[in-house]
């Protein structure tokens, strides 16, 4: 088993809004990683007291505590539950009913001897090397498939196609959304390594076109989960004046990237 974890904020005067972790139980039997990524909302209400990287912080330490302790709950019920634990902590203070409440995209997945569970919502990314070394990207697609009309900034933040029928769904307050992520189970021997990537990382792949999903997964493999985040930088560096990828907003992003070899 050996696993890397790196994140990295988009600003060093800014908190990191994503979250990451890699659970590996005392029992010495499988093991489960969990991405965030938060969203950023934009200038003005949100209803809530707290900040993104509280809200990370909360959802990711109950979902990756849930997911581990609790083996047998499939992972779209372990999410939910872990969406009720952390809007119960802050629902007598805060709006959450608020289209802008604290929310995040989601990446889990959890391994035992027998199975890979995978679970993600929004458009972080999953994926998933066979034995021979062919990728698969498990990937929620709603997010791109909407017209670029339909969104102001990577902030997501059009209230009128967030968690709602037609447009795309987060983890925010409600945990019905669980029910919305893709999700799949696929036997142990059929998975190697996985690699799990907030947005900020895959724009490697989806932004600056510098592999595809398998030249992505072969990079950090043989580099190192750091080593693609520098190379985003320096894309995104060299790219800061005239933004001539389209679809980036932002000049950086908050970057995670988790790679586990089991």
């Amino acid at each position: 088993m050996r696993t890397e974890l790196i994140s990295e904020p988009g600003d060093p005067a800014r908190p990191d809004e994503d979250f990451a972790s890699v659970a590996l139980p005392a029992s010495g039997q499988g093991g489960a990683l969990v991405v965030l990524d938060g969203v950023t909302p934009p200038a003005g209400e949100t209803g809530c007291l707290h900040s993104v990287p509280w809200f990370t912080a909360r959802l990711g330490g109950a979902l990756t505590e849930l997911t581990v302790s609790l083996p047998d709950v499939p992972l779209p019920e372990t999410l939910s539950r872990a969406l009720t634990r952390t809007s119960e902590s802050h629902a007598h203070t805060c709006d959450l009913s608020h289209p802008r409440t604290p929310q995040a995209t989601v990446v889990v997945a959890r391994w035992s001897a027998e199975s890979v569970e995978y679970l993600v919502l929004s458009d972080s990314a999953l994926l998933v090397e066979s034995p021979s070394g062919a990728v698969t990207p498990v990937l929620d697609d709603r997010l791109s498939r909407l017209p670029r009309s339909a969104l102001a900034t990577d902030a997501l933040v059009d209230s009128t196609v967030r968690n709602k029928e037609g447009g795309f769904f987060t983890a925010a307050a409600d945990p019905s959304v669980a029910a919305r992520a893709v999700t799949g189970v696929l036997p142990r021997s059929s998975v190697r390594s996985l690699v799990a990537l907030t947005d900020g990382a895959t724009r490697w792949v989806e932004k600056f076109r510098e592999g595809d999903w398998t030249d992505c997964f072969t990079f950090v493999r043989k580099e190192g989960a750091g080593a693609l985040v520098a190379r985003v930088r320096e894309l995104e560096a060299g790219d800061a004046e005239s933004r001539v990828f389209l679809g980036r907003s932002k000049t950086h992003d908050d970057a995670t990237v988790v790679f586990a070899e089991l």
